[in-house]
Formats: C-alpha cells, sequence, structure tokens
C-alpha cells in the first residue's frame, strides 16, 4: 500500500456519498439562492455535501486543512495536507436539471498537487489521479487524446460569473477558438471539462476566472493522464484557478498563441 492509498480511498468515498446525495436530489425541488452574481447560485444540495464531505475529513483526518466552496472549510497553520472542496461543480446545471455536475475533491500535500478525485454521478464516473501514477477512469487508465493539428481539435470553455458587467468576458477568446478549432463545448463543469481532455473526449479547455477548487483535482488528472496544464501565459499560476489552460499537450502551444493574440 502506498502513503497515497488510503487517503484516496477516503476522498472516493466521500465523492461517492456526496454524489449519491445529488442523484437523489436530482430534478426534484430545491432551495436556491445566489452569491456574487444573479447567475452565481448555490443550492441546498451544494451545502449538504459540502457538510458530509467536510465532516468527513474532519473524522478520520483532524490535522489537515480544508478549503470549501461553501465556506464551512477549516484552515490549520502548518498543516501537511490541505483538502480542495468543490462539493457540487456545474450548480446552475444542477439547478436547472441540466445533467453536466460533479463532484471535485483535490488534495495538495506541502502546498503542491498530489491526490484529484472528481465523481460524476450520473454515468458513475470516478476520475481520478495520485502524482507520479497516473489517472484512471473507474480502474481504467487515462490517456489525452494525440490529435497535433488545432483545427481539428474538440475545446471547452466557459464564462465568468461577472460576466454581465465585465469586459474581460471571454467572448474575444471563445471568437478566436471557434474560428481556429473544429468545434467549441461550453458543459458549465470545469472539473469535468478538465477529466475530459484527460480522457481524450476534449483535446484542449480554457477558462478565466475560476477558482482553487474547481482545478485543483482536474488538472492533476490532466498532467497524470498526459496532458499540459497552465495558466495563459504558459505558466504555472493557473492552480488558483484564474486563468487555466489544460490540454492534451501537443495542441497546448498552439492554443496559447491564439490566447496571447486575443488578450
Amino acid at each position: 500500500m502506498t502513503e497515497a492509498a488510503p487517503i484516496l480511498e477516503l476522498a472516493r468515498r466521500l465523492a461517492r456519498e456526496a454524489g449519491a446525495i445529488q442523484k437523489q436530489r436530482y430534478a426534484t425541488e430545491l432551495e436556491i439562492e445566489t452569491k456574487s452574481a444573479a447567475v452565481d447560485l448555490v443550492t441546498d444540495v451544494d451545502r449538504a455535501c459540502e457538510a458530509l464531505i467536510v465532516d468527513g475529513i474532519t473524522a478520520a483526518r483532524p490535522g489537515d486543512a480544508i478549503l470549501a466552496e461553501e465556506g464551512s472549510g477549516i484552515d490549520q497553520p502548518g498543516a501537511l495536507l490541505r483538502w480542495i472542496i468543490d462539493p457540487l461543480d456545474g450548480t446552475t446545471n444542477y439547478a436547472h436539471a441540466y445533467p453536466r455536475f460533479c463532484v471535485s475533491i483535490g488534495i495538495f500535500r506541502n502546498a503542491e498537487p498530489w491526490i484529484g478525485v472528481v465523481y460524476d454521478p450520473l454515468l458513475d464516473e470516478l476520475y481520478e489521479a495520485v502524482r507520479g501514477e497516473g489517472a484512471l477512469c473507474n480502474g481504467e487508465p487515462l490517456r489525452v487524446s494525440p490529435e497535433r493539428d488545432l483545427s481539428r481539435g474538440l475545446l471547452a470553455t466557459g464564462f465568468a460569473y461577472d460576466r454581465r458587467k465585465s469586459e474581460q468576458d471571454n467572448i474575444t477568446q471563445f471568437a478566436a477558438f471557434l474560428k481556429a478549432a473544429r468545434a467549441l463545448r461550453r458543459d458549465g463543469s470545469a472539473a469535468l471539462d478538465l477529466c475530459y481532455v484527460a480522457a481524450g473526449r476534449l483535446d484542449g479547455y480554457w477558462e478565466f476566472k475560476l477558482q482553487p477548487w474547481d482545478v485543483a483535482a482536474g488538472c492533476l488528472i490532466v498532467e497524470e493522464a498526459g496532458g499540459r496544464t497552465s495558466d495563459a501565459e504558459g505558466g504555472a499560476s493557473h492552480w488558483s484557478g484564474r486563468a487555466v489552460v489544460a490540454s492534451n499537450g501537443a495542441l497546448h502551444e498552439a492554443m496559447l498563441d491564439v490566447l496571447r493574440r486575443n488578450a
């Protein structure tokens, strides 16, 4: 058993348990509120899933730090491990009974990405990765696509919650990639988009103004599947979520070039 094994198993269990709540409550009446903007939603299911995950971590590993989207995390200065939780990635989809959402759990060790787990409860797909050990979906190895020509690439993106009032709205970049790639998708879950890059379903993905919980698991899964992740300049600040580019590696520089020319 590796050092990561019991922690990975805990993350798997909590992701599945939270996913079971999401599946049970899917397409039922929800309590829905707004946060930073009218399009930034939170539901009672988000909060129930976060409580389950945070309580499960603190019961099993009380010394670990937790950053959770809905604010119930626990700061532990000097903690070796930091769990970064999005209890329901794709809340707007979930609120509309649109079937693209998931649980995302990333674990950093000494401030470096170490373990990632993403669970899609409707498709029952569990994506996972441990740094240096590869990436899996339901136990089967993941590998990014071999595509080397951006014009044949299938890409995905998303738009920030402040798009109604901000001039930095990703519209210029979207238009540029619409011309450069074979096709674009916008499906409303950053974590699943990243996992689809890892699985070779997408050739690339970019987005701006995300948060660490959106990317902490998915970016690691992409890298462990043989892909590349970065910020929009090719650097490593993408773990903050503020600018994220993920690809099969072969298309990465071409994607960065489109972004630079349309900044």
